[in-house]
């Protein structure tokens, strides 16, 4: 599924923010606390409601007086347009209000388009723990055949509706929205956590703080070794001097990198290797992952990088999002901006308090210096991008 637009309100800075027109790589700059960050954690707030419920996630991020803009005494909401795999067009907007100081679903709807212009059904309509759902999905779509409904009643007033229903085999439609959103990754990288050593065990896919990337290394190596080579290749480019990479077991049943330098006779272990070189490491094992995230989300990738690998470290994010995982990746580096193109940068201008987005590739005057060979990174550097300069 690909996220064709996504709708906040009265989300901290966004007061009301629409994100349009998104493509599969999508690239977001802005000045410091112009509402990068927020909307990296819009996504996470998402994940986290489902995993657990609203008042959780609102709790986590300092409760609803923290988290509603300001002056707003709410709801806050969360819309996502987005096309699904058999291509229909499908929204899932969600309402989150406060009752006696705890977060609650105020309303929560999934809906589908049938056709260009048919109405849409609505899969899943509820407030407050309590709804209706569609029970003869598999009439969808069918020439004059309408929703069957039924009423629910969930336990709790903060459960999505999605997590309820979900877990039912009878709503398909609902299961397959919410599997989308159990597996986004919103990495929260932190090199200093990905160089010990793990005790053995499994793991296919990269942790946000990327503290495995041992275990996957290892997974990869044996289970999808031409992708493992993939990422031995694209290390020996990105970093020069790296020949090898292994995940090799201690003595003491650990699980350590160890990276091979061809100016060295000896590897050295993740420990000892630079900052880069490890986060550009994790950062190919995640980009190569067989299975991609439905939706990838890493904040300033840059961040310990030389300059001149970011060019080709945004290719290697579309790559990624070409291969079926949509990507969203904020930056504050020219150098990487130079790797993408205007209609895949959306930059966060913030005026009064509050976060207004544009999207690059709706001004005619950058499209005009693009074409006359002038680079994203160079336009938003000397100010093109108003309020948004590095």
């Amino acid at each position: 599924m690909k996220i064709e637009r996504i709708e906040i309100t009265n989300y901290r800075v966004f007061r009301k923010a629409v994100f349009d027109k998104l493509p599969s790589l999508a690239v977001i700059v802005g000045a410091n606390g112009s509402g990068k960050s927020t909307l990296f954690d819009v996504f996470a707030f998402l994940r986290d409601a489902l995993t657990h419920n609203a008042a959780s996630a609102v709790e986590r991020r300092g409760g609803f007086r923290e988290l509603v803009s300001r002056d707003e005494a709410g709801p806050i909401g969360i819309e996502a347009r987005f096309r699904e795999s058999g291509g229909r067009l499908a929204t899932y907007r969600l309402e989150i209000g406060s009752d006696g100081g705890r977060a609650v679903v105020e309303r929560e709807v999934l809906r589908y388009r049938r056709g260009q212009r048919g109405l849409p059904w609505h899969f899943v309509d509820f407030s407050r723990g309590q709804g209706t759902a569609i029970t003869n999905e598999s009439a969808y779509g069918q020439e004059g055949v309408g929703g069957e409904r039924e009423w629910y009643a969930l336990d709790d007033p903060s459960v999505l509706a999605i997590k309820g229903l979900g877990q039912f085999r009878e709503f398909r439609v609902v299961a397959e929205f919410r599997s989308l959103i159990e597996n986004w990754h919103v990495s929260d990288f932190h090199v200093t956590e990905a160089r010990p050593g793990m005790d053995a065990g499994y793991a296919e896919h990269l942790s946000p703080s990327g503290d495995n990337v041992a275990l996957v290394a290892q997974y990869l190596y044996q289970n999808h070794p031409d992708l493992f080579e993939r990422v031995l290749e694209r290390m020996q480019v990105r970093v020069p001097g790296v020949s090898n990479v292994e995940a090799r077991a201690t003595e003491d049943g650990r699980l350590v990198l160890r990276f091979t330098d061809g100016a060295f006779r000896d590897p050295f272990v993740a420990r000892y290797v630079s900052d880069g070189t490890l986060k550009m490491f994790a950062y190919l094992v995640l980009l190569y992952d067989p299975k991609p995230h439905p939706l990838l989300a890493v904040e300033e990738p840059e961040n310990q990088l030389y300059p001149e690998l970011l060019r080709e470290l945004a290719e290697e994010f579309r790559d990624y999002s070409t291969r079926g995982g949509q990507a969203f990746v904020s930056t504050h580096s020219p150098d990487f901006l130079n790797g993408v193109e205007l209609n895949e940068i959306f930059h966060l201008a913030k005026r009064d308090g509050f976060t207004s987005v544009r999207r690059v590739g709706d001004s005619e005057l950058l499209h005009n210096f693009a074409a006359e060979g002038d680079l994203p990174g160079a336009l938003w550097k000397q100010g093109f991008f108003e309020r948004a300069a590095p």
